[in-house]
């Protein structure tokens, strides 16, 4: 039987790619306590890059909010892993960070990764709604448009 998270996803036509394995000396989740911890997220999806690029030189806003989407998707992959499946475990998203590969003159870092935390709320409701840091970075690993990790509590 699905549990509700499984539902709501099923409901908003939310596929969830696979998650990723970790590309060098760490691993992509902990849980500590009740909190999950998980690593940062690209923008993967089964394996294939899809956003690469600096937003304001070749990459629009709106792109730059598709690839943070994606890198929630992966985090959402990720608490699925940690949580041996049941997304119904997740009580509460307290915090993202993002990560916004974009030139010197971007400002709208928040509105990039606005495309991650709107979908948290859209998956979660009112326990999606979380604390946030959204920075503008020179480069990201392997040129991604955005990265973006979180802090989730347990129940």
């Amino acid at each position: 039987m699905a549990g509700r998270i499984d539902t709501r996803l099923a409901e908003l036509k939310i596929e969830l790619p696979k998650a990723a394995a970790p590309a060098a000396n760490y691993v992509p989740w902990v849980i500590s306590g009740k909190t999950l911890y998980i690593a940062g997220q690209v923008p993967f999806w089964n394996g294939e890059l899809k956003f690469v690029g600096r937003v304001g030189e070749g990459m629009t806003l709106e792109q730059g909010q598709q690839s943070a989407r994606t890198c929630a998707l992966n985090l959402i992959a990720q608490a699925k892993a940690a949580c041996a499946g049941d997304l119904d475990r997740i009580q509460r998203v307290i915090k993202l960070t993002g990560y916004v590969n974009c030139v010197a003159s971007f400002t709208d870092q928040p509105k990039v990764i606005n495309g991650a935390s709107d979908l948290m709320v859209q998956v979660f409701g009112d326990a999606g709604k979380h604390a946030r840091v959204a920075v503008g970075v020179n480069v990201l690993p392997l040129g991604v448009t955005t990265e973006v990790d979180a802090i989730m509590e347990l129940m």
